[in-house]
């Protein structure tokens, strides 16, 4: 403790969600995961344990959230995070920082990884539309994890994509 379950979480917890490009399995995401179960055990913020879970989906998609009720999480622990993550990147091959990229399903389901533009030609070329399972990493809170991360293109920021 203070670790938990990630649907223990409040509704209103603090969550960052990282996607990596590409599918992360086997030893990989073992190694991925032990690295972040380790840093979650002595997460601290101001010398105070925080509350904090993580949830893995989907062999790409990593939500790490706090419990802001009884710590909040610094500026300081927070960039700790993200060295940690982004210092197994190299390891694993695969990015889990950098922005700029949309995930979305294609239609056989597969989950893809492009750049903001090349959602756009695949949206000019009529590839996918509003009606495209998109997975929207700009949710901040458990409870929008739970209900909004995987939506309809339409219903996302991604329609801005969509010509």
């Amino acid at each position: 403790m203070p670790v938990t379950s990630f649907d223990s979480l409040p509704d209103d917890a603090r969550v960052w969600v990282f996607a990596a490009d590409r599918p992360i399995t086997g030893a990989a995401a073992e190694r991925l995961l032990g690295e972040v179960d380790a840093f979650l055990a002595r997460w601290q913020a101001h010398g105070s344990p925080l509350t904090c879970a993580r949830a893995w989906r989907d062999d790409r998609f990593l939500a790490i959230g706090v419990d802001q009720s009884t710590a909040g999480a610094s500026g300081c622990s927070i960039d700790g995070m993200f060295r940690i993550l982004q210092g197994l990147e190299r390891q694993l091959g695969a990015s889990l920082v950098g922005g700029g990229r949309v995930s979305f399903r294609d239609d056989g389901g597969e989950i893809r990884s492009t750049t903001r533009g090349e959602f756009e030609e695949l949206a000019a070329a009529g590839r996918v539309s509003a009606d495209t399972p998109v997975f929207d990493a700009t949710v901040t809170t458990r409870r929008d994890w739970q209900d909004r991360f995987e939506v309809r293109a339409g219903d996302a920021w991604h329609a801005s994509l969509l010509g």
